[in-house]
């Protein structure tokens, strides 16, 4: 049965949706960007359905201060803190027989997991494509314009449709000259060096799930290679699935997310 549940978080009034179920391992569900619970094409709440109705876990969302349902200010993922941490507890106070409590999150709501785990109260994680990217652009970060290229280059009709006029010349030089650019060192206290450092701080299980041909995806890759996640690579589990679609939206991508969070409740 699928309940709705209003609480509250500094005097505002959140709503969320339990999926209940039996089992003393719960799932929290966090919304990225500024999307409401249901998720993308409905990923979220069918996700949800099936975790609950298959593998017997009930499985909270919620919509934020400010987003959906909820009263209050949007202030970003990085404010996020003491909703999370009101939404972990209404789920409890609700499901009272959960023991265990598995948290998921795509995207910015990745990074604020990483953030905020440990003051909500999860005892594992799941971050797909987590949102590690600070410059504001209306191009895709060097990281992911460089495979792009990197394949393009690859195909033989990608060469033809360049020289027929098929290529947008404006655009190919804006990405060039992105590439080319000598990149800004890395903030000390950027959302890489934050989460890496928040979770290296946490003894919690964790999953990185990618959708490797997605940009933040890629741009995440780019700087798990790097040295600030050094100490925490032998300890994370990595997975990446063949696709580019962000929120998982194909028929195959939903199975593989799903199998991934069947691993992690299990």
């Amino acid at each position: 049965m699928r309940k709705l549940i209003a609480f509250s978080c500094a005097d505002e009034t959140l709503f969320g949706t339990l999926d209940e179920a039996p089992g003393t391992t719960g799932l929290l569900i966090v919304s990225g960007g500024n999307e409401i619970r249901i998720g993308a094409h409905r990923g979220q709440a069918l996700l949800a359905q099936q975790v609950a109705g298959e593998l017997g876990v009930p499985v909270f969302r919620y919509d934020r201060r400010g987003i959906g349902d909820s009263t209050g200010e949007n202030g970003g993922f990085e404010t996020t803190r003491d909703d999370m941490a009101a939404a972990v507890a209404a789920f409890r106070e609700h499901a009272p027989h959960v023991e265990r409590l598995v948290a998921f999150g795509n995207c910015d709501a990745a990074t604020s997991l990483a953030f905020f785990h440990e003051h909500a109260g999860c005892d594992a994680l799941l971050l797909a494509n987590p949102w590690v990217i600070e410059e504001e652009s209306d191009t895709p970060p060097a990281a992911a314009i460089k495979a792009r290229y990197a394949e393009k280059l690859k195909d033989p009709k990608e060469w033809l449709r360049l020289m027929r006029g098929g290529v947008n010349i404006a655009k190919l030089a804006k990405g060039l000259a992105k590439l080319a650019a000598k990149p800004a060192p890395a903030a000390p206290e950027g959302l890489a060096a934050r989460m890496a450092s928040c979770l290296d701080a946490s003894p919690v299980p964790v999953t990185i799930l990618l959708a490797k041909g997605d940009n933040t995806a890629i741009a995440f890759a780019d700087a798990w290679k790097g040295e600030r996640f050094a100490r925490i690579r032998t300890r994370v589990a990595f997975n990446e699935l063949d696709s580019d679609s962000h929120s998982f939206a194909r028929a195959g991508d939903k199975a593989w997310l799903f199998e991934r969070v069947r691993e992690a409740v299990g």
